[in-house]
């Protein structure tokens, strides 16, 4: 009997519906972040909060537990060592759905899922951008030098060039 077990099925076989499951875990833990229909983001949020609650006890067994549905150590890693951490006197509530509106396509509910503690990149992405603005301008100080160094060198034969060029139009 079924009393009570309530699952969503989204026109799918079981195997269908569990490899969409764990692709959607897959990126949630990756990004933090993942844009879904409603009905899937509402599904994945009781998943999400199983595995960050296995998390939190740091057991090897919950560790095995985890790399059963995600099936990659290095997020199993990641979902142990940076995620659960973050949430050590929650006893649930680590996501949130956020409704977006309707795709284009097929006019689906869009949501986003995300959890609620994310890690902030944006300072590690800034101080990239700003080095690799730092080594681009001293690259191109150094490449400026050369061409004039070749100017001088060829600047008859620029003027040569020069002439035909006006026999020609």
């Amino acid at each position: 009997m079924r009393h009570r077990k309530k699952s969503e099925k989204f026109s799918r076989s079981r195997a269908q519906r569990k490899a969409l499951v764990k692709s959607l875990l897959k990126a949630l833990i990756v990004n933090e972040r993942i844009v879904t229909t409603a009905s899937r983001a509402k599904y994945l949020r009781a998943e999400v909060d199983k595995l960050i609650t296995l998390g939190k006890r740091g057991r090897v067994s919950d560790r095995r537990l985890a790399f059963d549905l995600l099936g990659d150590r290095t997020l199993v890693r990641k979902l142990f060592d940076a995620i659960a951490p973050r949430y050590p006197q929650n006893s649930g509530g680590y996501t949130r759905v956020l409704r977006m509106g309707r795709r284009k396509g097929d006019g689906a509910l869009l949501s986003m899922l995300e959890l609620t503690k994310i890690e902030k990149k944006i300072k590690k992405h800034r101080e990239a951008k700003d080095k690799k603005a730092q080594k681009s301008s001293e690259e191109k100080t150094k490449e400026k030098q050369p061409k004039q160094d070749r100017k001088a060198k060829t600047g008859i034969a620029s003027k040569v060039k020069n002439i035909f060029k006006k026999d020609r139009d």
